[in-house]
Protein backbone atom coordinates (compact mmCIF):
# COMPACT_ATOMS: atom_id res chain seq x y z
CA UNK A 1 0.00 0.00 0.00
CA UNK A 2 1.14 3.57 -0.63
CA UNK A 3 -1.27 5.49 1.58
CA UNK A 4 1.22 5.93 4.46
CA UNK A 5 4.43 6.55 2.50
CA UNK A 6 6.50 9.69 3.09
CA UNK A 7 8.87 11.56 0.81
CA UNK A 8 11.35 13.17 3.18
CA UNK A 9 13.27 16.23 1.96
CA UNK A 10 16.08 18.10 3.73
CA UNK A 11 15.97 15.10 6.07
CA UNK A 12 18.94 15.95 8.27
CA UNK A 13 19.54 13.10 10.69
CA UNK A 14 15.88 12.03 10.47
CA UNK A 15 14.30 13.73 13.47
CA UNK A 16 11.13 14.74 11.64
CA UNK A 17 10.88 11.26 10.15
CA UNK A 18 10.99 9.70 13.61
CA UNK A 19 7.93 11.69 14.64
CA UNK A 20 5.98 10.58 11.59
CA UNK A 21 7.09 6.98 12.06
CA UNK A 22 5.62 7.14 15.57
CA UNK A 23 2.35 8.27 13.96
CA UNK A 24 2.29 5.24 11.67
CA UNK A 25 3.94 6.56 8.52
CA UNK A 26 6.89 5.08 6.64
CA UNK A 27 9.70 6.95 4.89
CA UNK A 28 9.85 5.78 1.28
CA UNK A 29 12.84 7.95 0.33
CA UNK A 30 15.01 10.56 2.04
CA UNK A 31 16.87 13.39 0.30
CA UNK A 32 19.78 15.01 2.13
CA UNK A 33 23.02 16.73 1.13
CA UNK A 34 25.14 16.35 4.26
CA UNK A 35 27.31 13.21 4.17
CA UNK A 36 27.27 12.62 7.93
CA UNK A 37 23.50 12.95 8.08
CA UNK A 38 23.13 10.50 5.19
CA UNK A 39 25.27 7.97 7.05
CA UNK A 40 23.00 8.40 10.09
CA UNK A 41 19.87 7.94 7.97
CA UNK A 42 21.23 4.78 6.38
CA UNK A 43 22.06 3.43 9.82
CA UNK A 44 18.74 4.25 11.48
CA UNK A 45 16.21 3.98 8.63
CA UNK A 46 17.33 0.72 7.11
CA UNK A 47 16.13 -0.39 3.67
CA UNK A 48 15.12 3.18 2.86
CA UNK A 49 16.73 4.80 -0.20
CA UNK A 50 18.78 7.87 0.72
CA UNK A 51 19.51 10.25 -2.14
CA UNK A 52 22.66 12.14 -1.17
CA UNK A 53 23.09 15.43 -2.96
CA UNK A 54 21.88 18.96 -3.66
CA UNK A 55 18.11 18.86 -4.19
CA UNK A 56 18.39 21.42 -6.98
CA UNK A 57 20.12 18.71 -9.02
CA UNK A 58 17.71 15.89 -8.14
CA UNK A 59 14.53 15.58 -10.19
CA UNK A 60 11.18 14.65 -8.73
CA UNK A 61 11.15 11.71 -11.13
CA UNK A 62 14.36 10.40 -9.52
CA UNK A 63 12.84 10.83 -6.06
CA UNK A 64 9.65 8.98 -7.01
CA UNK A 65 11.59 6.20 -8.72
CA UNK A 66 13.74 5.64 -5.63
CA UNK A 67 10.59 5.53 -3.49
CA UNK A 68 8.80 3.18 -5.91
CA UNK A 69 5.94 5.67 -6.10
CA UNK A 70 4.02 7.40 -8.84
CA UNK A 71 2.54 10.90 -8.68
CA UNK A 72 -0.53 11.05 -6.39
CA UNK A 73 0.53 7.96 -4.39
CA UNK A 74 2.60 9.46 -1.55
CA UNK A 75 0.76 10.33 1.64
CA UNK A 76 3.08 13.18 2.56
CA UNK A 77 6.06 15.25 1.55
CA UNK A 78 7.79 16.47 4.71
CA UNK A 79 10.86 18.53 5.48
CA UNK A 80 12.51 21.61 6.87
CA UNK A 81 14.44 23.50 4.17
CA UNK A 82 17.60 25.26 5.40
CA UNK A 83 16.49 28.21 7.48
CA UNK A 84 19.51 30.45 8.01
CA UNK A 85 17.96 33.05 5.71
CA UNK A 86 14.88 33.43 7.88
CA UNK A 87 16.42 33.05 11.31
CA UNK A 88 16.19 36.03 13.64
CA UNK A 89 19.85 35.36 14.40
CA UNK A 90 20.96 35.58 10.77
CA UNK A 91 21.24 38.34 8.20
CA UNK A 92 17.55 37.86 7.30
CA UNK A 93 18.09 37.86 3.52
CA UNK A 94 15.18 35.49 3.05
CA UNK A 95 14.10 34.91 -0.54
CA UNK A 96 17.11 36.90 -1.82
CA UNK A 97 19.40 34.16 -0.48
CA UNK A 98 19.79 30.92 -2.49
CA UNK A 99 19.24 29.01 0.75
CA UNK A 100 15.95 30.81 1.27
CA UNK A 101 14.83 29.78 -2.20
CA UNK A 102 15.24 26.12 -1.28
CA UNK A 103 11.71 26.29 0.13
CA UNK A 104 10.61 26.62 -3.50
CA UNK A 105 12.48 23.38 -4.28
CA UNK A 106 10.40 21.73 -1.56
CA UNK A 107 7.23 23.01 -3.23
CA UNK A 108 8.51 21.91 -6.64
CA UNK A 109 8.61 18.32 -5.40
CA UNK A 110 5.15 18.70 -3.85
CA UNK A 111 3.70 20.01 -7.11
CA UNK A 112 5.27 17.24 -9.19
CA UNK A 113 4.79 14.32 -6.78
CA UNK A 114 1.28 15.45 -5.75
CA UNK A 115 1.14 13.83 -2.29
CA UNK A 116 -2.12 13.91 -0.40
CA UNK A 117 -0.58 16.48 1.96
CA UNK A 118 2.67 18.17 2.90
CA UNK A 119 4.27 19.45 6.09
CA UNK A 120 6.99 22.10 5.95
CA UNK A 121 8.76 23.29 9.10
CA UNK A 122 10.88 26.42 9.42
CA UNK A 123 12.02 29.05 11.88
CA UNK A 124 9.56 31.55 13.30
CA UNK A 125 11.43 34.38 11.57
CA UNK A 126 9.97 33.30 8.24
CA UNK A 127 6.57 34.65 9.30
CA UNK A 128 7.60 38.29 9.66
CA UNK A 129 10.59 38.63 7.36
CA UNK A 130 10.24 41.88 5.34
CA UNK A 131 6.69 42.36 6.50
CA UNK A 132 5.73 38.80 5.61
CA UNK A 133 6.96 38.88 2.01
CA UNK A 134 8.72 35.51 2.24
CA UNK A 135 5.68 33.80 3.71
CA UNK A 136 3.37 35.43 1.16
CA UNK A 137 5.57 34.15 -1.68
CA UNK A 138 5.56 30.64 -0.26
CA UNK A 139 1.80 30.57 0.28
CA UNK A 140 1.15 31.92 -3.22
CA UNK A 141 3.29 29.21 -4.76
CA UNK A 142 1.89 26.48 -2.51
CA UNK A 143 -1.72 27.27 -3.38
CA UNK A 144 -1.48 27.67 -7.14
CA UNK A 145 -3.36 25.23 -9.37
CA UNK A 146 -1.47 22.19 -10.70
CA UNK A 147 -2.42 20.33 -13.86
CA UNK A 148 -1.62 16.64 -14.19
CA UNK A 149 -2.97 14.18 -16.73
CA UNK A 150 -5.93 16.34 -17.61
CA UNK A 151 -6.97 17.07 -14.04
CA UNK A 152 -6.43 20.11 -11.86
CA UNK A 153 -5.22 19.89 -8.27
CA UNK A 154 -5.08 22.54 -5.58
CA UNK A 155 -3.63 22.53 -2.06
CA UNK A 156 -5.46 24.18 0.82
CA UNK A 157 -2.73 25.65 3.01
CA UNK A 158 -2.56 26.95 6.54
CA UNK A 159 0.24 27.74 8.96
CA UNK A 160 0.88 28.28 12.65
CA UNK A 161 3.82 28.90 14.96
CA UNK A 162 4.12 26.15 17.55
CA UNK A 163 6.41 26.01 20.57
CA UNK A 164 7.89 22.59 21.40
CA UNK A 165 7.64 23.26 25.14
CA UNK A 166 3.85 23.40 24.81
CA UNK A 167 3.85 19.77 23.67
CA UNK A 168 6.06 18.18 26.29
CA UNK A 169 9.58 18.88 25.03
CA UNK A 170 11.95 20.38 27.62
CA UNK A 171 12.91 23.23 25.30
CA UNK A 172 11.55 26.59 24.16
CA UNK A 173 11.65 26.07 20.39
CA UNK A 174 9.26 28.06 18.23
CA UNK A 175 8.82 26.91 14.64
CA UNK A 176 6.31 27.71 11.92
CA UNK A 177 4.54 24.71 10.40
CA UNK A 178 3.03 25.11 6.95
CA UNK A 179 0.46 22.38 6.22
CA UNK A 180 -1.25 21.74 2.90
CA UNK A 181 -3.58 19.08 1.54
CA UNK A 182 -5.31 18.46 -1.80
CA UNK A 183 -8.25 16.57 -0.28
CA UNK A 184 -10.31 19.69 0.38
CA UNK A 185 -10.27 18.95 4.10
CA UNK A 186 -9.88 21.60 6.82
CA UNK A 187 -6.86 21.17 9.05
CA UNK A 188 -6.81 22.04 12.75
CA UNK A 189 -3.52 22.44 14.53
CA UNK A 190 -3.24 20.51 17.81
CA UNK A 191 -3.98 22.20 21.11
CA UNK A 192 -1.09 22.59 23.54
CA UNK A 193 -0.75 19.70 25.97
CA UNK A 194 1.51 21.53 28.45
CA UNK A 195 1.37 25.01 29.99
CA UNK A 196 3.54 27.27 32.12
CA UNK A 197 3.50 26.36 35.83
CA UNK A 198 1.75 29.64 36.60
CA UNK A 199 -1.03 28.75 34.15
CA UNK A 200 -1.85 25.27 35.43
CA UNK A 201 -5.51 25.06 36.42
CA UNK A 202 -6.61 22.88 39.33
CA UNK A 203 -9.76 20.94 40.09
CA UNK A 204 -11.83 21.15 43.31
CA UNK A 205 -9.27 18.99 45.10
CA UNK A 206 -6.29 21.11 44.11
CA UNK A 207 -5.03 18.64 41.53
CA UNK A 208 -3.62 20.02 38.30
CA UNK A 209 -5.86 19.39 35.33
CA UNK A 210 -3.10 20.24 32.87
CA UNK A 211 0.50 19.18 32.57
CA UNK A 212 3.06 21.85 33.18
CA UNK A 213 6.09 22.46 31.00
CA UNK A 214 8.73 19.75 31.20
CA UNK A 215 12.17 20.75 32.40
CA UNK A 216 15.59 19.52 31.34
CA UNK A 217 15.78 17.79 34.72
CA UNK A 218 12.54 15.95 33.94
CA UNK A 219 14.10 14.69 30.73
CA UNK A 220 17.65 13.75 31.77
CA UNK A 221 17.80 14.14 35.54
CA UNK A 222 18.04 10.39 36.08
CA UNK A 223 21.02 9.85 33.79
CA UNK A 224 24.24 8.60 35.38
CA UNK A 225 27.16 10.98 35.87
CA UNK A 226 28.79 11.62 32.51
CA UNK A 227 32.23 10.23 31.74
CA UNK A 228 34.99 12.41 30.35
CA UNK A 229 34.39 13.03 26.62
CA UNK A 230 36.33 10.78 24.29
CA UNK A 231 38.98 12.02 21.89
CA UNK A 232 36.52 11.53 19.04
CA UNK A 233 33.85 13.57 20.81
CA UNK A 234 36.29 16.42 21.41
CA UNK A 235 37.38 16.35 17.76
CA UNK A 236 33.78 16.41 16.51
CA UNK A 237 32.78 19.21 18.90
CA UNK A 238 35.52 21.38 17.43
CA UNK A 239 33.77 21.24 14.05
CA UNK A 240 30.37 22.42 15.28
CA UNK A 241 30.87 26.12 14.57
CA UNK A 242 31.88 25.50 10.95
CA UNK A 243 28.96 23.08 10.49
CA UNK A 244 26.49 25.71 11.71
CA UNK A 245 27.90 28.24 9.25
CA UNK A 246 27.87 25.77 6.34
CA UNK A 247 24.75 23.70 7.00
CA UNK A 248 22.72 25.68 9.53
CA UNK A 249 22.79 23.14 12.37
Amino acid sequence: MTTKKIISLFSGAGGMDIGFHAAGFETAVAVEQDTSCCATLRKNIKNTPVLEGDITGITTQEILAAAHLNPLEAALVIGGPPCQSFSLAGKRMGMDDPRGKLVLEFLRVVQEALPKAFVMENVKGMVNWAGGQALDAILAEATREISYQGKTYHYSVTYQVLNAVDFGAPQFRERVFIIGNRLNKPFKFPQATHVAPSSVQTDLFGHGVQQQWATVWDAIGNLPVAEEPSETAMRVSATIKDRIVKHGY
